[in-house]
């Protein structure tokens, strides 16, 4: 293929995986590295069409109104797949029981990786940040950064696709991470050295405002987020400080109906102020509950602007199911986390919440029933163990309060990291240039 003529732009393309949960992120990286060096860096975010709203959407949440970025969103076709209605491009937004056919669809290299590669070679970028799902990038332009996902499933990720990953990694550029060194030193030392040959940056947490250094170039023509705050917002600015439960599972995670109830009774009986975002608009809870639980307790139906409810003063702990932008989202924001893992990696990471950075507490006591990745194989949380967790969680000077000590310091230390001289914002100006580097030796 011909070399295309360079402009002075450092052109990225950001490529995440077919979910909201990767989407965000991705996008938020762009944010932060047209931010850090908008004179030079020309990010773009490439996603298939119907999750270019997604994009659009998580830019207005990103940037201030009136604000600027040099970020721009191309898109490309989603495969054909047998099952899916045409448009159902994303895990947060395909039903439960097809929720796999993407997943297949994604690691299928014969379906997925022609529009993928068009793309490519049309917009000719000096990098790619790739999601690890589509390993074949390493193989169309030019070495990339990624982080591979962890997929539980062997009947998704068999040996030779490991294998390709694998290797794929190998061959890059090296490895950009969100997270920040403070949070996890010792992990981030053994990640860094696991390939000796390879630069790792860390990067984190992209859901922070970045450290703007020069004027942006051009806007998104989005203003979502001027105006009146949401109903949710004006909620918690009547309630005292540090007084409610923030429940949120996230944009991947199923949850039965079942459960759904037993939740809901476990708050009314916990007598504390609640916000409850819940992504399932058919579900409705128990008859006379709304009743019962009055001004006390708020559902928020689908989308809930997470970032912001967690910067509240009124916001006391966070019912969480360990999603990797929930955990950096709530350590930003100095909130101590309630665990409630479901699947991926989110049990490990529970881990690292309760028993290593002493932040947050198991909802599902040690002992108490069966968990597991797999619904069919986890236990009911009943309405009692809720209503025991968040009332003990809630006391005063117990171990909420110790945990959200702890919390709040490393909140200050996330800000840190990505404000002008922090450790992620070194590894942001380092990943830049780097990327500059390997773009004027491929060119000589």
């Amino acid at each position: 293929m011909a070399a295309p003529v360079q402009s002075r732009k450092l052109r990225i393309l950001l490529m995440p995986f077919f979910a909201s949960s990767h989407i965000g992120p991705f996008t938020n990286l762009a944010v932060h590295l047209a931010a850090a060096r908008s004179d030079i860096v020309e990010a773009t975010v490439a996603v298939s069409t119907a999750n270019a709203a997604v994009v659009r959407s998580a830019l207005a949440r990103q940037l201030s109104p009136g604000s600027a970025t040099a970020v721009r969103i191309a898109t490309y076709p989603f495969p054909v797949v047998d099952g899916l209605p045409p448009g159902v491009e994303n895990l947060s937004t395909v039903k439960a029981e097809d929720a796999w056919r993407i997943s297949v669809a994604t690691f299928d290299e014969t379906v997925m990786r022609p529009g993928q590669e068009a793309l490519i070679r049309e917009h000719s970028p000096d990098a790619i940040i790739s999601d690890g799902h589509f390993f074949w990038n390493t193989d169309i332009l030019i070495p990339h950064t990624e982080l591979p996902e962890f997929v539980r499933s062997q009947e998704i990720l068999d040996g030779p696709v490991m294998d390709r990953i694998t290797s794929s990694i190998k061959r890059c550029a090296g490895r950009a991470v969100n997270t920040f060194y403070d949070l996890e030193q010792g992990y981030c030392d053994i990640f860094a050295s696991s390939i000796k040959t390879l630069p790792s940056y860390f990067v984190g947490p992209l859901a922070l405002q970045p450290a703007a250094e020069a004027p942006a170039e051009t806007t998104t023509g989005d203003s979502a987020g001027a105006g009146h705050s949401p109903p949710c917002i004006e909620w918690l600015d009547r309630m005292p400080s540090r007084s409610v439960v923030f429940l949120c599972f996230g944009s991947l995670t199923h949850v039965s109906d079942a459960q759904l109830v037993e939740l809901a009774l476990g708050l009314e009986a916990s007598g504390k102020p609640f916000l409850w975002a819940i992504r399932k608009d058919t579900w409705s809870p128990p008859d006379g509950w709304m009743d019962r639980v009055g001004e006390r307790g708020m559902l928020v139906r689908g989308w809930a602007p997470q970032t912001q409810i967690l910067e509240h003063q009124a916001v006391g702990a966070f019912v969480t199911h360990c999603g990797w932008n929930s955990v950096l989202e709530t350590v930003s924001a100095g909130v101590p986390a309630l665990t409630w893992p479901m699947d991926f990696e989110q049990f490990i990471i529970e881990r690292l919440l309760t028993e290593v950075l002493e932040i947050g507490e198991r909802l599902f006591p040690e002992g108490a029933g069966v968990r597991s990745t797999r619904p069919q194989e986890h236990d009911l949380v009943t309405a009692e163990v809720v209503a025991q967790a968040v009332t003990k969680f809630m006391e005063p000077g117990g171990r909420g309060d110790a945990a959200r000590r702890r919390v709040k310091e490393l909140s200050a230390r996330a800000h840190a990291a990505v404000a002008e001289g922090g450790s992620s914002h070194r590894d942001l100006h380092r990943l830049i240039h780097d990327l500059v580097q390997a773009r004027t030796a491929a060119a000589n």
